[in-house]
């Protein structure tokens, strides 16, 4: 990707708003308008960022529990996720999926999930989709280091494989499965080292460096939509929040979590490198995290000020819209 000053702006942009926005989530949550639980993002918000900055808006991303932060790098309204985060009618889902199941199909996220490894089978059947329809589209798959022990890894890797599918198997490894750190449930320390197995390409990137993760993507992406298959991307990240909010961390080392918040913040190395660089200032910045604030406190308003739904109406979007009936399916796969 040509990295001119508008590209490196976004970047900072896709990357402060996540930062921001999900500071304000945390704040509401706290204040008791968040039903449930939520995830936050806080501190991998550059590999969302890097990744998503080489998309187009008709590829598909299936995401997480933790997915907040790639709805907002792929650019869905931070108005509806904030709405669907505090339930309320006009979020991505009416307000009926919340933090861990919100989708939006017209910004091609196929979703996030509760369920541990889910977005593998997902993302490689999309690839399957690109392939026999003959676009040039590609899936993303995130996912933590946890995850990749599930069988479903291994399962949508072969079969992305062996059939030569348009898939990008993104690992944001922050060092912990919930709270067991990576060393204790596997014994090798590299994850993409599983890829040779089964002769799929891979590449490990520092997740703290924006500009790195958004290169690396950039070539597994090339490489997907040429028709030479999928990537297992590993970005070496760290969560600064903790398995979800609330969570007391008592699992992790002081020094460690300094470390990363005082050494390695990807938002404070991305802005350093710029100056350094000459190639944005400090008015470039206050501009986007000005615009960024009020984009934020709007989405806060809108969420708080939308009315929840009707109880009555439980029993509307149960079924899916079929695709021969033209529903969000067939359109997103250019159908009637």
């Amino acid at each position: 990707m040509e990295k001119s000053i508008e590209n490196q702006k976004e970047m900072y942009r896709k990357m402060i708003s996540i930062r921001k926005a999900e500071n304000a989530f945390q704040k509401e949550f706290y204040d008791g308008n968040v039903p449930g639980f939520i995830h936050l993002y806080l501190g991998e918000e550059a590999v969302a960022a890097g990744v998503c900055m080489n998309l187009n808006r008709d590829d598909f991303v299936t995401s997480t529990h933790r997915g907040h932060g790639h709805f907002i790098a792929k650019g869905s309204e931070l108005t509806k996720i904030a709405a669907e985060i505090m339930g309320k009618r006009t979020g991505l889902c009416r307000g009926r999926g919340g933090s861990m199941h919100m989708t939006d199909m017209d910004n091609g996220m196929l979703g996030t999930t509760g369920i541990v490894g889910a977005g593998f089978p997902m993302a490689a059947g999309l690839g399957l989709a690109f392939k026999k329809l003959g676009t040039k589209q590609v899936s993303v798959c995130f996912f933590g280091d946890g995850s990749v022990n599930e069988g479903t890894f291994h399962e949508a890797i072969n079969l992305a494989a062996i059939w030569t599918l348009p898939v990008i198997f993104v690992c944001e490894n922050n060092l912990y499965a919930q709270s067991t750190p990576q060393e204790y449930h596997q014994k090798c320390k590299d994850i993409a080292v599983r890829a040779e197995g089964y002769g799929v390409a891979s590449e490990i990137v520092d997740g703290m460096d924006v500009e790195a993760v958004s290169d690396a993507a950039a070539r597994a992406i090339a490489r997907a939509r040429n028709g030479e298959g999928p990537t297992l991307l590993e970005c070496k990240t760290y969560l600064y929040s903790g398995h979800y909010v609330g969570d007391a961390k008592g699992y992790r080392y002081a020094e460690e979590m300094e470390y990363y918040r005082n050494e390695r913040d990807c938002i404070t190395l991305f802005r350093d490198k710029m100056l350094d660089a000459g190639l944005l200032e400090d008015a470039d910045f206050d501009e986007v995290d000005k615009e960024v604030d009020k984009a934020v406190a709007d989405a806060i308003a809108f969420a708080m000020d939308s009315p929840f739904p009707d109880p009555e109406e439980v029993t509307e979007y149960v079924y899916a819209d079929t695709y021969e009936n033209g529903g969000a399916g067939a359109k997103a796969y250019g159908g009637r």
